[in-house]
């Protein structure tokens, strides 16, 4: 009898596997180290070390309720993926495996409590990491276009987005309130253990109170300072989980369409955003706001790194620093950023867009004010990657020949503008004084007059009947002339 069990067994796997494989691993890393992944539909995956093409499975399970698969289906089946699925698999880069997170526990909805569940905006108390061994919970607003409108019927099969906010913030009730009215569900966290006071202005810090059961807060002690402590009295480990567990929440309502949900954050927001992009790849797209990686090399504070011992600093950049997973990155990603950003430079910028595997774009206007909530191409790459709607333009990596610099681009809506930007000044990246010189559309190609020779930086930027801009990566000449020195 038992040999006719595991004779079924194996014929449902080798019948159910290959289609599992076929389905999901478009958004799952299958490299040959990989040892744990996400899917879009809250299947986890475990695996062993196997070669290219062949995908040994060690167990497959979801929590119950959630996903194609709700209970195990068994150890070590192996099964064949096609041409394409085999080339994903030996050039996608696993997350590493000092990566502190348990992404299978991330991956269930949390446990939750409805605040206000009648209002056009509701909010919500759900279950946090544990911090300094007591429970945690996060405090969240969460609309939809029928919680809006008070036409529930509105909210089926909804696309949705997470997003997060940088230093000093909280849960912002209007951040919401601005993706229901483009036809998403929407949440915002508190990422500080805060709430904001109900009625008063949560921009101003004075208008938030403590949680009793709140996570760590945002400040200087619990982002460096704490380096040496445990993993899970670190803000970056709070605020990362506190996302996750929001898309983890947002996918187990009905009116959200589980397979179109994205990530975008401002500032901080945008640095969790450059990490969960690596982690979670359960979103469809992700957009940092001036957040990004590299920040022991460049960024605002590294005279906090330069107080940390040898040690420290590597554990900091190993557990914290989104370069870390910027290169397991598998969704469209849309880089955004200014010429002179105090606290992301842009030659750390630029780093964390090189190392990105897979569909990526990038925003550089030159100063960019570093504000909330972020420029409109934020919706318009969310709207082009969910819902499948007018693209943004895409342009290719410059070229310079025969004193030109040129390069082509596709665009959905016709381009009105574009321009050659650059500086020749040394120094600090973001201290230095940018030019625009003309460029000229000659069919799909962008030509301008090449850089001087003591140009030391510049980019091509270019901009739709929309008003939406994209740009090249910025080319920056001498890396060593770029470090602000703080």
């Amino acid at each position: 009898m038992t040999w006719l069990v595991v004779m079924v067994f194996g014929f449902l796997v080798t019948r159910w596997a290959p289609r599992m494989a076929e389905l999901e691993l478009p958004y799952l890393h299958v490299d040959s180290n990989l040892t744990h992944a996400v899917t879009p539909d809250d299947v986890t995956i475990r695996r062993m070390h196997a070669p290219a093409g062949d995908v040994t499975i060690r167990r497959i399970h979801a929590p119950a309720g959630h996903g194609r698969f709700s209970r195990d289906i068994g150890e070590s089946h192996r099964t064949r993926v096609s041409s394409v699925e085999k080339k994903r698999a030996q050039t996608t880069v696993r997350s590493p495996e000092t990566m502190p997170w348990d992404l299978g526990m991330l991956a269930r909805a949390p446990e939750f409590e409805w605040v206000d569940a009648a209002g056009p905006i509701r909010s919500v108390l759900y279950e946090g990491e544990p911090y300094r061994g007591r429970p945690t919970r996060v405090f969240a607003y969460y609309a939809t276009p029928g919680s809006l409108t008070g036409d529930r019927s509105q909210d089926n099969d909804l696309p949705a987005v997470v997003l997060l906010h940088g230093g000093g913030g909280t849960a912002f009730r209007d951040w919401v309130e601005l993706w229901a009215k483009r036809g998403y569900a929407a949440i915002a966290m508190d990422l500080a253990g805060n709430r904001p006071i109900e009625g008063t202005d949560a921009y101003q810090r004075k208008n938030r109170r403590r949680l009793n059961d709140g996570g760590p807060g945002q400040g200087r002690d619990t982002k460096f300072e704490c380096i040496s402590k445990p993993v899970t009295e670190q803000w970056t480990y709070h605020a990362v989980s506190a996302a996750m567990r929001a898309n983890s929440l947002m996918r187990s309502f009905p009116e959200v369409n589980a397979g179109r949900i994205a990530v975008t954050g401002v500032s901080w927001g945008g640095y969790l955003t450059s990490i969960l992009a690596g982690i979670d790849s359960r979103f469809r797209a992700a957009v940092p706001v001036y957040g990004c990686g590299f920040l022991n090399e460049n960024s605002k504070w590294l005279n906090q790194f330069a107080k940390m011992t040898t040690d420290e600093r590597a554990r900091w950049v190993t557990l914290w620093d989104p370069s870390q997973y910027l290169p397991a990155v598998s969704m469209p990603i849309l880089f955004i950023n200014g010429t002179n950003d105090r606290w992301y430079p842009l030659d750390s910028s630029m780093k964390s867009f090189d190392v990105v595997p897979c569909v990526k774009q990038v925003r550089i206007t030159v100063n960019t004010p570093h504000d909330h909530p972020g420029p409109q191409e934020v919706g318009l790459f969310i709207d082009q990657h969910l819902l499948g709607k007018s693209a943004l333009p895409a342009i290719s990596d410059p070229r310079i020949e025969h004193g030109q610099i040129r390069a082509n681009f596709t665009s959905a809506e016709k381009l009105n503008a574009a321009a050659l930007y650059l500086t020749c000044d040394c120094g600090p990246i973001n201290q230095r004084t940018w030019q625009m010189l003309p460029a000229t559309i000659e069919g799909d190609t962008v030509v301008a007059k090449a850089p001087p020779i003591d140009a030391t930086a510049w980019f091509i930027g270019i901009r739709d009947e929309r008003q939406s801009i994209v740009s090249t990566r910025v080319t920056i000449r001498t890396e060593s002339a770029s470090m602000s020195g703080r």
